[in-house]
């Protein structure tokens, strides 16, 4: 087979297989029309090609072999495309054969409705001729069947009313009173109209008589209410539609519920336990009223109101009548809860206060739910936050009243020695206070431990925004935490008011352990206890809160003030020996000294034992570097200033104006010594104060005397005895030396005879006393 040949067929084969293309929407190369058509005459696919164009390309451009291997290809082409035809015919003819077959079917069934459309068209006809043979001959006793059916019509409505009496009495017997008032209000309109007729007047009052029959056993059978609720409901209804008002069926409903709930109410006073009490209220009277609040809505307020119902409006008023019966029952049952929970004084158990306020709570809610608009939750919810903060004040009292008997304990403690190491001591004050402190901070967990109870998970009103912030902030941390602390600082000042011409009736241990205490609450314990309560309450302080820094300042001022009135206790107590040693002694006619006067010793002793008392609370402090002769130092008669070889026995009249004169002028350049002013919190400083107010009441009472020789000579004794001792507890040793100069110096002014003692004697007298 030549080329020419295969391209002929080819031709022929490919005009066929287009026109199947074409019947399906496809052009010569398979795409849709829409697609761009090439113009090429050697394109095989495209709609111009030209058979002779091609095989003369073909010839110039390719060999032997190629147009063998060309020839091939198209061989393959042309086999694939007689198959593919021969399915698409094979294909298109089953089709068209089924089409074939389903035309056939249509047209048979055609045939067969068109025969029953012409049977029912035949019926419909002779339908038509008998309905107007009928009507012909019914047309002239048209009229007459028409007033016949009238006539029976009215005969029947005259038997409903002529029976509607015995028919009354009937239902009433059966107690169908639903059927009995439909029947009359059936009957209601036309016995009124034809009242002035005597038939039908008969027939109506005997109808209103045994109407009101009716109206009366329902008014008694709601008035008893022991029937069902669907019944009562009924029975309402009936009384509505018997123009029965419906402020009376209100008002009687609410007062039968009101004596039943007044005497759940009445039991409830015998009650004991908070819940038992709660319980007891919550199941009778708070279920009772809610059981009265439903139905009292089913039969007033949510019933569909039709007809002459419709225009009076009853649910408007009857809810009024609801809230008002509502509030005035949920006033008398708020007030005994609260009288109970006002007898609940006990702050030992927490648990059953807040089990009953939660309970409470709880059930109030079905009284929101059920009469949205009511004020009695909003009532109930602040019955539970007065208690809590009345609970809040029954703690603090609580810690108030631990806090005072605490200290009643510590001054036993101080007061009533006990025995240790075969003698008696007194308490150590570290333990007393180590004692104190720990009990008091116990006490205030224990106390955060309860109150934390009002705000576990599974209480309801633990974390409603209106509980919630208010209490943990203003009323666990404001109301109880800070404000026992502000308590313990206050209360702890006014033991610096009570002083007395002796120093006051409390000991100075205990003001000297008070103030140690407000120092630790202001270095540590304050900031504890807040952020322990901020912890556990989550408090959010969105509200001004008392800083932590003003609680610290105000333990700090109350520790200073009671470390300042224990120097001032302390050193009156000193004060006080010295001032009666100088009064009730005679020192213009006193002996020669030879020894050191007791009350030196004694003054010695008490500042010795202050010493190691506040040691035992307070660091030591810082001293000044002591001069190597502190003990050995001497005075002069006048002042320390002048030399001892200035007091010559040649005293002359115009020395003492000389002396005033050089110790004037010294004071003037002398460092000026406050003696009451504030200490520091450091032993050294507290004894400091306390030997600066002994010395310088001893130097006032020294200048209100008149001495002899030997009164001048013992007050060197004394002073030199003191100052052997007293400059080992003071900041400064030079202050002891000056006053115990102006000392000297004072009594030297006022002696009639100033011969000053030898130094040597003096510290042998010293020495040996």
């Amino acid at each position: 087979m030549t080329v020419r040949s295969f391209s002929c067929r080819f031709a022929r084969k490919r005009r066929v297989h287009g026109m199947l293309k074409l019947y399906y929407g496809l052009n010569e190369e398979g795409k849709t029309v829409d697609q761009a058509e090439s113009m090429d005459p050697c394109d095989i696919n495209g709609p111009h090609f030209d058979p002779e164009v091609y095989l003369n390309k073909l010839r110039r451009e390719c060999s032997l072999g190629e147009l063998m291997d060309q020839e091939t290809c198209m061989v393959k082409q042309i086999r694939s495309l007689d198959s593919d035809m021969q399915t698409l015919v094979y294909e298109n003819y089953n089709k068209f054969i089924s089409a074939t077959d389903t035309i056939r079917k249509m047209k048979n069934d055609f045939k067969k409705m068109e025969d029953e459309m012409d049977c029912l068209s035949t019926n419909m006809a002779s339908i038509t001729d008998f309905s107007a043979r009928i009507s012909g001959t019914l047309q002239d006793q048209h009229a007459q069947i028409t007033k016949l059916s009238g006539v029976h019509t009215l005969l029947r409505k005259l038997q409903f009313l002529f029976e509607l009496p015995a028919r009354l009495n009937k239902c009433l017997e059966l107690q169908a009173y639903a059927q009995a008032v439909s029947s009359h209000r059936r009957a209601r309109c036309v016995l009124q109209q034809y009242s002035h007729m005597p038939s039908f007047r008969g027939i109506q009052d005997d109808c209103h008589a045994i109407m009101d029959k009716l109206a009366q056993e329902l008014r008694q059978k709601f008035r008893d209410g022991g029937s069902s609720a669907k019944d009562l409901s009924e029975c309402v209804e009936l009384l509505l539609q018997l123009d029965e008002p419906a402020e009376e069926l209100c008002d009687k409903f609410l007062s039968h519920a009101q004596s039943r709930l007044e005497a759940d109410l009445l039991g409830l006073e015998a009650e004991t336990d908070i819940l038992e009490f709660i319980d007891r209220g919550c199941n009778e009277f708070v279920s009772s009223l809610c059981l009265v609040i439903a139905s009292y809505q089913e039969l007033f307020v949510n019933r569909p109101q039709e007809g002459e119902l419709a225009s009076k409006n009853i649910p408007q008023m009857a809810i009024g009548k609801l809230h008002a019966f509502v509030d005035a029952l949920a006033t008398r049952y708020f007030s005994l809860v609260e009288r109970r929970i006002q007898e609940e004084k006990s702050v030992g158990d927490n648990s059953l206060l807040v089990r009953a306020l939660d309970r409470f709570h709880r059930r109030l809610q079905a009284v929101a739910k059920l009469l949205p608009g009511s004020a009695v939750p909003s009532q109930g919810t602040e019955i539970v936050v007065r208690a809590a903060r009345e609970r809040i004040k029954q703690y603090l009292a609580a810690l108030q009243s631990f806090y005072l008997n605490s200290l009643t304990d510590v001054r036993q403690a101080l007061a009533a020695p006990r025995l240790a190491t075969g003698k008696d001591a007194p308490a150590s004050l570290p333990e007393l206070l180590s004692t104190l402190s720990a009990s008091i901070l116990n006490q205030i967990k224990s106390v955060l431990a309860s109150v934390h109870l009002f705000t576990a998970k599974d209480i309801t009103f633990s974390n409603k925004p209106y509980f919630k912030g208010e209490f943990c902030s203003h009323g666990v941390r404001e109301s109880l935490v800070v404000n026992f602390i502000k308590f313990v600082c206050q209360s702890s000042r006014q033991f610096c008011e009570s002083a007395g011409d002796r120093g006051g009736s409390t000991p100075p241990a205990l003001l000297l352990l008070l103030s140690r205490l407000c120092l630790d609450y202001e270095t540590s314990t304050i900031t504890y206890i807040l952020t322990l309560t901020d912890e556990q309450f989550l408090v959010q302080h969105h509200s001004p809160v008392t800083a932590v820094t003003a609680l610290c300042g105000e333990a700090r001022e109350a520790a200073q003030k009671l470390l300042n009135h224990y120097v001032k206790v302390q050193g009156l107590i000193i004060s006080q020996m010295l001032r009666k040693s100088v009064e009730t002694r005679d020192w213009v006619n006193t002996i020669e000294p030879r020894n050191v006067r007791a009350v030196m010793k004694r003054v010695v002793e008490d500042t010795t034992s202050i010493d190691v008392q506040v040691g035992l609370l307070y660091e030591e402090g810082v001293r000044k570097a002591h001069s190597s002769d502190s003990s050995k130092r001497t005075f002069s008669v006048y002042s320390s200033s002048r030399q001892q070889t200035r007091y010559a026995p040649s005293y002359t009249p115009s020395a003492p104006m000389d002396t005033n004169l050089l110790s004037n002028i010294h004071k003037l350049f002398s460092e000026r010594v406050e003696i009451f002013s504030p200490v520091e919190f450091n032993k050294v400083s507290v004894l400091t104060g306390i030997i600066k107010i002994s010395l310088k009441t001893f130097l006032e009472c020294v200048r209100l005397r008149t001495f002899g020789r030997y009164g001048l000579q013992q007050i060197q004794v004394d002073c030199h005895y003191l100052q052997m001792y007293l400059w080992r507890f003071v900041s400064d040793e030079n202050l002891v030396h000056f006053l115990l100069d102006e000392i000297v110096g004072s009594t030297a002014h006022r002696c009639l005879d100033p011969a000053p003692m030898e130094q040597s004697v003096i510290e042998v007298i010293c020495e040996r006393g």
